[in-house]
């Protein structure tokens, strides 16, 4: 179709996966973004920060894992060249959390209230076996339709009332038995979210959820499962080169 034979378009795929993209400037303007990385096939990480107004892609990196190292060092870098961010918008991962707070120590973080209501619905179960776990469930249910500071403290009355009805029945369950397991882990991850869940409600610039990240990501994978048997160093130059390209819309659709 495109009127070259196969071995040129072989020798041009091959030309363009051997560069890597021209690099971005300008990076003081981008004060709120999204940090998230995606897997491929456990064999690699790529960990992008997008910028939250223009969903440009501002930096990439392509890692064995999302950890600390990994994003401590892309974030050093980003620092070097003069990004001084407000807010990150992310997911719940501990150590991504310090790396960002080592390079920016008073930056915003807001948790994704999406991954928070996924992780702990997951935890929960689709039928908790217990009154606790169904109420529990409500309140993760109840995440979306925080708009304003009002639903903000019904909410945390609503989750200190859960703890107090209900810690000494969590308390009392065998530390073996599943619901206690289930019940602990969903109120731990409530807890210790809280103080980074709802920064959105004060900043109109702060989104509540990577949405648009993991949309992202996954018009990426659906287009990279179309050039599998790429070698990993022209896999990872095709994902820079995807990214570079993606900045070149006006959108986050392709």
């Amino acid at each position: 179709m495109s009127g070259h034979s196969k071995s040129t378009l072989e020798r041009i795929k091959n030309y363009w996966l051997n560069k890597t993209p021209p690099a971005q400037l300008g990076y003081s303007q981008y004060k709120y973004l999204f940090l998230d990385g995606t897997y491929f096939h456990k064999k690699g990480c790529l960990i992008i920060v997008m910028d939250a107004i223009t969903q440009k892609v501002i930096m990439s990196t392509y890692a064995s894992s999302e950890s600390y190292h990994a994003v401590r060092s892309m974030l050093v870098h980003l620092h070097s060249l003069g990004l001084r961010p407000q807010a990150f918008i992310m997911d719940g991962h501990r150590m991504v959390m310090r790396a960002i707070r080592e390079v920016w120590t008073t930056v915003i973080i807001q948790r994704c209230l999406y991954h928070i209501q996924r992780e702990g619905l997951r935890w929960l179960r689709t039928y908790p076996k217990t009154e606790a776990g169904k109420e529990l469930q409500d309140l993760l249910r109840y995440l979306p339709k925080i708009k304003n500071i009002e639903r903000q403290n019904q909410f945390i009355k609503a989750f200190n009332s859960w703890i107090e009805n209900h810690k000494f029945f969590v308390r009392a369950l065998p530390r073996s038995m599943v619901a206690y397991k289930d019940l602990k882990r969903t109120m731990t991850l409530i807890t210790n979210a809280i103080p980074d869940m709802f920064h959105y409600l004060e900043d109109p610039n702060i989104v509540s959820t990577t949405n648009c990240l993991e949309s992202f990501f996954s018009r990426l994978k659906a287009d990279f499962r179309r050039h599998r048997g790429l070698s990993e160093s022209h896999k990872q130059a095709y994902l820079q080169w995807y990214c570079y390209f993606k900045n070149t819309k006006n959108s986050n659709t392709f």
